[in-house]
Protein backbone atom coordinates (compact mmCIF):
# COMPACT_ATOMS: atom_id res chain seq x y z
CA UNK A 1 0.00 0.00 0.00
CA UNK A 2 1.10 3.91 -0.66
CA UNK A 3 0.12 4.64 2.99
CA UNK A 4 2.62 1.90 4.12
CA UNK A 5 5.10 3.11 1.57
CA UNK A 6 5.37 6.53 2.56
CA UNK A 7 4.97 6.20 6.20
CA UNK A 8 8.37 4.16 6.01
CA UNK A 9 10.03 6.52 3.86
CA UNK A 10 9.07 9.19 6.65
CA UNK A 11 10.55 6.61 9.33
CA UNK A 12 13.92 6.13 7.65
CA UNK A 13 13.81 9.72 7.42
CA UNK A 14 13.19 10.11 11.12
CA UNK A 15 16.12 8.27 12.02
CA UNK A 16 18.71 9.39 8.95
CA UNK A 17 18.43 12.69 10.83
CA UNK A 18 19.43 11.74 14.23
CA UNK A 19 22.40 10.48 12.40
CA UNK A 20 22.98 13.70 10.63
CA UNK A 21 22.71 16.16 13.93
CA UNK A 22 25.94 14.16 14.47
CA UNK A 23 27.81 14.85 11.19
CA UNK A 24 30.71 17.39 10.77
CA UNK A 25 31.42 19.79 8.08
CA UNK A 26 34.01 17.91 6.73
CA UNK A 27 31.52 14.85 5.58
CA UNK A 28 29.02 16.73 4.42
CA UNK A 29 31.01 18.11 2.47
CA UNK A 30 32.99 15.71 1.45
CA UNK A 31 30.03 13.85 0.36
CA UNK A 32 28.69 17.06 -1.40
CA UNK A 33 32.10 16.78 -4.00
CA UNK A 34 31.26 13.15 -4.51
CA UNK A 35 27.72 13.58 -5.60
CA UNK A 36 29.04 16.67 -7.82
CA UNK A 37 31.46 14.23 -9.06
CA UNK A 38 29.38 11.70 -9.53
CA UNK A 39 26.85 13.75 -11.70
CA UNK A 40 29.51 14.54 -14.42
CA UNK A 41 30.64 11.14 -14.61
CA UNK A 42 27.16 9.56 -14.94
CA UNK A 43 25.75 12.21 -17.38
CA UNK A 44 25.00 9.78 -20.03
CA UNK A 45 23.32 7.71 -17.83
CA UNK A 46 20.73 10.82 -16.57
CA UNK A 47 20.43 11.85 -19.99
CA UNK A 48 18.94 9.00 -20.70
CA UNK A 49 16.40 8.60 -17.92
CA UNK A 50 15.53 11.83 -18.70
CA UNK A 51 14.93 11.39 -22.15
CA UNK A 52 11.93 8.59 -20.98
CA UNK A 53 10.45 11.62 -19.23
CA UNK A 54 10.27 13.67 -22.44
CA UNK A 55 9.13 11.42 -24.59
CA UNK A 56 6.11 10.91 -22.54
CA UNK A 57 6.01 14.93 -21.79
CA UNK A 58 5.48 15.23 -25.70
CA UNK A 59 3.60 12.37 -26.06
CA UNK A 60 1.41 13.97 -23.43
CA UNK A 61 1.05 17.39 -25.40
CA UNK A 62 2.93 19.39 -22.94
CA UNK A 63 4.21 22.83 -23.57
CA UNK A 64 7.75 23.89 -24.76
CA UNK A 65 8.11 26.21 -22.10
CA UNK A 66 7.44 22.98 -19.39
CA UNK A 67 9.95 20.46 -21.74
CA UNK A 68 12.41 23.13 -21.53
CA UNK A 69 12.11 23.02 -17.95
CA UNK A 70 11.83 19.13 -17.62
CA UNK A 71 15.41 18.66 -19.92
CA UNK A 72 18.95 17.74 -18.29
CA UNK A 73 21.35 18.10 -20.74
CA UNK A 74 24.98 18.25 -20.40
CA UNK A 75 25.03 22.19 -19.75
CA UNK A 76 22.51 21.63 -17.09
CA UNK A 77 24.03 18.63 -15.17
CA UNK A 78 27.30 20.65 -15.18
CA UNK A 79 25.40 23.57 -13.62
CA UNK A 80 23.87 21.14 -10.62
CA UNK A 81 27.26 19.71 -10.19
CA UNK A 82 28.90 23.41 -10.01
CA UNK A 83 25.76 24.05 -7.28
CA UNK A 84 26.84 21.36 -4.65
CA UNK A 85 30.43 22.40 -4.79
CA UNK A 86 29.15 26.04 -4.05
CA UNK A 87 27.16 24.09 -1.42
CA UNK A 88 30.20 22.70 -0.38
CA UNK A 89 32.44 25.98 -0.02
CA UNK A 90 29.64 28.01 1.96
CA UNK A 91 30.39 27.86 5.90
CA UNK A 92 28.09 25.27 8.23
CA UNK A 93 25.86 26.79 9.98
CA UNK A 94 25.06 23.64 12.01
CA UNK A 95 26.36 24.32 15.72
CA UNK A 96 26.92 27.95 15.88
CA UNK A 97 26.98 29.35 19.35
CA UNK A 98 25.24 32.83 19.87
CA UNK A 99 24.36 34.91 22.65
CA UNK A 100 25.87 33.31 25.23
CA UNK A 101 25.08 35.42 28.48
CA UNK A 102 25.81 34.73 32.41
CA UNK A 103 23.14 34.82 34.37
CA UNK A 104 22.93 36.37 37.99
CA UNK A 105 22.86 33.16 39.56
CA UNK A 106 25.75 31.82 37.63
CA UNK A 107 24.27 30.01 34.74
CA UNK A 108 26.35 30.74 30.98
CA UNK A 109 22.65 30.82 28.57
CA UNK A 110 23.12 30.93 25.30
CA UNK A 111 21.61 29.13 21.95
CA UNK A 112 22.78 26.71 19.24
CA UNK A 113 21.60 26.61 15.54
CA UNK A 114 20.52 22.75 14.51
CA UNK A 115 18.43 21.35 12.11
CA UNK A 116 14.95 21.37 11.27
CA UNK A 117 14.82 17.79 11.31
CA UNK A 118 12.73 16.27 8.38
CA UNK A 119 11.72 18.46 5.16
CA UNK A 120 9.23 17.42 2.83
CA UNK A 121 9.94 19.07 -0.36
CA UNK A 122 7.40 18.90 -3.19
CA UNK A 123 7.92 20.72 -6.51
CA UNK A 124 6.80 20.27 -10.08
CA UNK A 125 8.69 19.37 -13.56
CA UNK A 126 12.23 20.72 -13.02
CA UNK A 127 14.48 17.44 -12.17
CA UNK A 128 17.68 20.02 -11.29
CA UNK A 129 15.40 21.07 -8.13
CA UNK A 130 16.00 17.73 -7.05
CA UNK A 131 19.65 18.05 -6.43
CA UNK A 132 19.78 21.36 -5.09
CA UNK A 133 17.46 20.76 -2.50
CA UNK A 134 19.26 17.56 -1.44
CA UNK A 135 22.07 19.54 -1.37
CA UNK A 136 20.60 22.33 0.56
CA UNK A 137 19.56 19.76 2.89
CA UNK A 138 22.08 17.79 3.63
CA UNK A 139 24.48 20.71 4.44
CA UNK A 140 22.24 21.67 6.73
CA UNK A 141 22.07 18.38 8.76
CA UNK A 142 18.49 17.90 7.30
CA UNK A 143 16.74 14.55 5.99
CA UNK A 144 15.04 15.41 2.97
CA UNK A 145 11.57 13.29 1.29
CA UNK A 146 11.57 14.56 -2.22
CA UNK A 147 8.15 14.90 -3.69
CA UNK A 148 8.57 15.77 -7.23
CA UNK A 149 6.06 15.76 -10.30
CA UNK A 150 5.03 12.61 -12.21
CA UNK A 151 6.77 14.21 -15.60
CA UNK A 152 9.93 13.41 -14.11
CA UNK A 153 10.09 10.36 -12.34
CA UNK A 154 12.64 8.88 -13.93
CA UNK A 155 14.61 11.66 -13.62
CA UNK A 156 14.62 12.32 -10.18
CA UNK A 157 15.07 7.99 -9.74
CA UNK A 158 17.95 8.59 -11.29
CA UNK A 159 19.15 11.47 -9.71
CA UNK A 160 18.52 10.27 -6.28
CA UNK A 161 20.27 7.03 -6.75
CA UNK A 162 23.58 8.76 -7.65
CA UNK A 163 22.84 10.87 -4.35
CA UNK A 164 22.64 7.90 -2.33
CA UNK A 165 25.36 6.59 -3.56
CA UNK A 166 27.65 9.16 -2.52
CA UNK A 167 26.28 8.79 0.67
CA UNK A 168 26.80 5.52 1.29
CA UNK A 169 30.43 5.52 0.30
CA UNK A 170 31.24 8.63 2.27
CA UNK A 171 29.61 6.58 5.84
CA UNK A 172 26.58 8.66 5.97
CA UNK A 173 22.79 7.34 5.86
CA UNK A 174 21.22 6.62 2.33
CA UNK A 175 17.81 7.66 3.81
CA UNK A 176 18.98 11.67 4.67
CA UNK A 177 17.96 11.70 0.74
CA UNK A 178 14.57 9.93 -0.28
CA UNK A 179 12.60 10.31 -3.54
CA UNK A 180 8.84 9.11 -3.34
CA UNK A 181 9.02 6.54 -6.16
CA UNK A 182 5.46 6.86 -7.21
CA UNK A 183 3.39 8.85 -8.73
CA UNK A 184 0.43 8.44 -7.72
CA UNK A 185 -1.44 12.16 -6.42
CA UNK A 186 -2.29 9.93 -3.03
CA UNK A 187 1.05 9.99 -1.77
CA UNK A 188 1.27 13.76 -1.22
CA UNK A 189 -2.18 14.19 0.54
CA UNK A 190 -0.06 11.09 2.91
CA UNK A 191 3.21 12.86 3.13
CA UNK A 192 1.31 16.21 4.27
CA UNK A 193 -0.51 14.18 7.51
CA UNK A 194 2.81 12.47 8.97
CA UNK A 195 3.37 15.53 11.44
CA UNK A 196 4.77 12.75 13.47
CA UNK A 197 7.84 12.45 11.18
CA UNK A 198 7.96 15.60 9.10
CA UNK A 199 9.21 18.92 10.82
CA UNK A 200 8.16 21.06 7.54
CA UNK A 201 6.72 21.02 4.37
CA UNK A 202 8.40 23.02 1.60
CA UNK A 203 6.04 23.14 -1.40
CA UNK A 204 7.39 24.38 -4.79
CA UNK A 205 5.65 25.16 -8.27
CA UNK A 206 2.25 26.84 -9.32
CA UNK A 207 -0.25 28.27 -7.25
CA UNK A 208 -2.50 25.38 -7.18
CA UNK A 209 0.07 23.14 -6.37
CA UNK A 210 0.91 25.52 -2.98
CA UNK A 211 -2.64 26.16 -1.98
CA UNK A 212 -3.36 22.70 -2.15
CA UNK A 213 0.07 21.96 0.21
CA UNK A 214 -1.14 24.70 2.52
CA UNK A 215 -4.60 23.74 3.16
CA UNK A 216 -4.33 19.80 3.42
CA UNK A 217 -1.10 19.91 5.32
CA UNK A 218 -0.45 18.83 9.37
CA UNK A 219 2.99 19.46 8.71
CA UNK A 220 3.95 23.39 8.78
CA UNK A 221 4.39 24.92 5.70
CA UNK A 222 7.30 27.28 4.34
CA UNK A 223 5.63 28.78 1.03
CA UNK A 224 4.93 31.41 -1.09
CA UNK A 225 1.34 31.51 -3.26
CA UNK A 226 2.84 33.98 -5.92
CA UNK A 227 5.22 37.41 -6.61
CA UNK A 228 3.14 40.04 -6.98
CA UNK A 229 5.91 42.88 -7.22
CA UNK A 230 5.50 46.53 -7.57
CA UNK A 231 8.03 49.14 -8.11
CA UNK A 232 6.75 52.47 -7.12
CA UNK A 233 8.35 55.71 -9.66
CA UNK A 234 8.28 58.58 -7.20
CA UNK A 235 7.97 62.16 -8.08
CA UNK A 236 11.76 62.75 -6.91
CA UNK A 237 13.18 59.77 -9.05
CA UNK A 238 15.79 60.08 -11.50
CA UNK A 239 13.84 59.17 -14.73
CA UNK A 240 16.95 57.38 -16.37
CA UNK A 241 17.50 55.52 -13.43
CA UNK A 242 13.99 54.56 -13.26
CA UNK A 243 13.57 53.45 -16.84
CA UNK A 244 16.61 51.07 -16.48
CA UNK A 245 15.62 49.50 -13.33
CA UNK A 246 11.55 49.03 -14.10
CA UNK A 247 12.74 47.54 -17.98
CA UNK A 248 14.83 45.34 -16.08
CA UNK A 249 12.38 44.40 -13.32
CA UNK A 250 9.97 43.11 -16.14
CA UNK A 251 11.68 41.95 -19.51
CA UNK A 252 15.25 40.28 -17.98
CA UNK A 253 13.12 37.03 -17.35
CA UNK A 254 9.45 37.61 -17.24
CA UNK A 255 8.40 34.13 -16.17
CA UNK A 256 9.73 33.94 -12.79
CA UNK A 257 8.09 35.39 -9.19
CA UNK A 258 10.39 38.19 -8.76
CA UNK A 259 9.91 39.92 -11.70
CA UNK A 260 7.45 43.24 -11.31
CA UNK A 261 3.96 42.69 -12.04
CA UNK A 262 3.02 46.25 -11.20
CA UNK A 263 4.72 49.57 -12.10
CA UNK A 264 3.46 52.48 -10.42
CA UNK A 265 4.41 56.19 -10.82
CA UNK A 266 3.81 59.44 -9.33
CA UNK A 267 1.18 61.54 -10.98
CA UNK A 268 3.92 64.42 -11.07
CA UNK A 269 6.92 62.46 -13.51
CA UNK A 270 3.93 60.39 -15.42
CA UNK A 271 3.95 62.61 -18.61
CA UNK A 272 7.62 63.06 -18.65
CA UNK A 273 8.14 59.26 -17.75
CA UNK A 274 5.47 56.95 -19.14
CA UNK A 275 5.67 57.99 -23.09
CA UNK A 276 9.28 56.82 -23.34
CA UNK A 277 8.82 53.86 -20.79
CA UNK A 278 5.88 52.09 -22.32
CA UNK A 279 7.45 52.46 -25.68
CA UNK A 280 10.36 50.96 -24.85
CA UNK A 281 8.60 48.02 -23.55
CA UNK A 282 6.51 47.74 -26.36
CA UNK A 283 9.42 46.95 -28.45
CA UNK A 284 10.83 44.61 -26.20
CA UNK A 285 7.14 42.66 -27.10
CA UNK A 286 5.67 43.62 -23.25
CA UNK A 287 2.00 44.15 -23.22
CA UNK A 288 1.08 47.01 -21.05
CA UNK A 289 -2.41 47.35 -19.71
CA UNK A 290 -2.79 50.68 -17.77
CA UNK A 291 -5.49 52.81 -15.50
CA UNK A 292 -7.13 55.65 -16.31
CA UNK A 293 -4.73 57.93 -16.14
CA UNK A 294 -2.33 56.27 -17.76
CA UNK A 295 -4.26 56.22 -20.92
CA UNK A 296 -4.57 60.09 -20.32
CA UNK A 297 -0.90 60.27 -21.11
CA UNK A 298 -0.37 56.96 -23.43
CA UNK A 299 -4.08 57.15 -25.30
CA UNK A 300 -3.42 54.22 -27.07
CA UNK A 301 -2.58 51.99 -23.78
CA UNK A 302 -4.88 48.86 -23.24
CA UNK A 303 -7.31 49.61 -20.21
CA UNK A 304 -6.26 47.37 -17.20
CA UNK A 305 -9.07 45.98 -15.59
CA UNK A 306 -9.75 45.18 -11.55
CA UNK A 307 -8.28 41.75 -12.35
CA UNK A 308 -5.12 42.86 -13.67
CA UNK A 309 -3.88 44.40 -10.06
CA UNK A 310 -3.43 41.21 -7.98
CA UNK A 311 -2.12 38.97 -11.01
CA UNK A 312 0.98 37.31 -11.31
CA UNK A 313 1.11 37.28 -15.20
CA UNK A 314 4.57 35.47 -15.48
CA UNK A 315 5.03 36.79 -19.22
CA UNK A 316 5.54 39.99 -20.87
CA UNK A 317 2.32 41.49 -19.59
CA UNK A 318 2.82 44.76 -17.20
CA UNK A 319 -0.35 46.28 -15.28
CA UNK A 320 0.71 50.12 -15.28
CA UNK A 321 -0.81 52.28 -12.66
CA UNK A 322 -0.65 56.26 -12.00
CA UNK A 323 -0.79 57.68 -8.05
CA UNK A 324 -1.34 60.60 -6.76
CA UNK A 325 1.67 59.86 -4.18
CA UNK A 326 3.04 57.98 -1.65
CA UNK A 327 0.31 56.82 0.52
CA UNK A 328 -1.75 55.66 -2.73
CA UNK A 329 1.44 53.80 -4.07
CA UNK A 330 1.15 51.89 -0.31
CA UNK A 331 -1.85 51.24 -0.30
CA UNK A 332 -2.27 49.49 -3.50
CA UNK A 333 0.62 47.75 -2.26
CA UNK A 334 -0.69 46.54 0.89
CA UNK A 335 -3.89 45.57 -1.02
CA UNK A 336 -3.49 43.43 -4.09
CA UNK A 337 0.73 42.73 -2.84
CA UNK A 338 1.83 38.95 -1.84
CA UNK A 339 4.60 40.38 0.51
CA UNK A 340 7.21 38.96 -2.02
CA UNK A 341 9.14 42.25 -3.38
CA UNK A 342 8.70 45.92 -3.73
CA UNK A 343 11.39 48.54 -4.64
CA UNK A 344 10.74 52.48 -4.76
CA UNK A 345 12.62 54.88 -7.18
CA UNK A 346 13.77 57.72 -5.78
CA UNK A 347 16.14 60.25 -4.14
CA UNK A 348 14.22 61.02 -1.44
CA UNK A 349 15.90 59.55 1.55
CA UNK A 350 12.38 60.30 3.95
CA UNK A 351 10.27 58.61 1.03
CA UNK A 352 12.68 56.05 0.80
CA UNK A 353 13.10 55.40 4.31
CA UNK A 354 9.44 55.69 4.88
CA UNK A 355 8.75 53.28 1.83
CA UNK A 356 11.26 50.59 4.13
CA UNK A 357 9.29 51.14 6.49
CA UNK A 358 5.56 50.64 5.71
CA UNK A 359 5.80 47.83 2.95
CA UNK A 360 5.00 44.47 4.08
CA UNK A 361 7.33 42.23 1.84
CA UNK A 362 10.24 39.59 2.38
CA UNK A 363 12.42 42.05 -0.02
CA UNK A 364 11.88 45.48 -0.24
CA UNK A 365 15.02 47.54 -2.38
CA UNK A 366 15.56 51.38 -3.19
CA UNK A 367 16.87 52.00 -6.28
CA UNK A 368 17.30 48.76 -7.08
CA UNK A 369 15.55 45.96 -9.40
CA UNK A 370 12.68 43.24 -7.62
CA UNK A 371 15.03 40.13 -9.61
CA UNK A 372 17.30 40.50 -6.57
CA UNK A 373 15.17 38.69 -4.61
CA UNK A 374 17.55 35.91 -4.75
CA UNK A 375 19.16 33.95 -2.47
CA UNK A 376 22.42 34.06 -4.33
CA UNK A 377 21.94 37.33 -5.52
CA UNK A 378 21.70 38.82 -1.63
CA UNK A 379 24.37 36.54 -0.15
CA UNK A 380 23.02 33.08 1.02
CA UNK A 381 24.96 31.43 -1.52
CA UNK A 382 21.59 29.19 -2.44
CA UNK A 383 18.20 29.03 -1.50
CA UNK A 384 15.76 26.18 -1.40
CA UNK A 385 12.58 28.83 -1.96
CA UNK A 386 11.28 31.89 -1.02
CA UNK A 387 8.83 32.15 2.08
CA UNK A 388 6.10 34.77 2.49
CA UNK A 389 4.61 33.87 5.74
CA UNK A 390 6.74 34.79 8.01
CA UNK A 391 7.25 31.84 10.05
CA UNK A 392 9.90 31.07 10.76
CA UNK A 393 11.87 32.71 7.53
CA UNK A 394 11.01 35.05 5.37
CA UNK A 395 12.24 36.14 2.28
CA UNK A 396 15.15 33.73 0.24
CA UNK A 397 15.58 30.43 2.33
CA UNK A 398 19.41 29.57 3.02
CA UNK A 399 21.39 27.24 4.72
CA UNK A 400 20.47 29.24 8.18
CA UNK A 401 16.94 29.41 7.24
CA UNK A 402 17.00 25.68 7.32
CA UNK A 403 18.11 25.43 10.39
CA UNK A 404 16.70 26.60 14.09
CA UNK A 405 18.68 27.50 17.73
CA UNK A 406 17.77 25.66 20.99
CA UNK A 407 19.05 26.71 24.18
CA UNK A 408 22.36 25.69 25.53
CA UNK A 409 22.79 25.86 29.74
CA UNK A 410 26.12 25.37 31.18
CA UNK A 411 25.24 25.35 35.47
CA UNK A 412 27.76 24.34 38.48
CA UNK A 413 25.13 22.73 40.55
CA UNK A 414 22.27 25.17 40.20
CA UNK A 415 19.00 24.60 41.28
CA UNK A 416 15.77 26.39 41.38
CA UNK A 417 14.17 27.38 44.48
Amino acid sequence: MISTMIREIAEDAKAASRQLRRLGREKKDAALELMASRLIERQSEIIRENKKDLVKAVESGMSLSMIDRLTLNEKVIREMSEGLREVAALPDPVGEVTGMVKRPNGLLVGRVRIPLGVIGFIYESRPNVTVDAAGLCLKSGNAVILKGGSEAINSNLCLAGLLNEALRETGISEKAIQVVPTTEREAVGILLGLDDYLDVIIPRGGEGLIRFVAEHSRVPVLKHYKGVCHVYVDEFADLKLAQEICFNAKVQRPGVCNAMETMLVHKDIAGRFLPSMVERFRKAGVEVRGCERTADVVPDVERAVETDWPAEFLDLILAVRVVSGMEEALDHIEKYGSNHTEAIITNDYSRSQQFLAEVDSSVVLINASTRFNDGNQLGLGAEIGINTSKLHAFGPMGLEELTTTKFIVYGQGQIRG
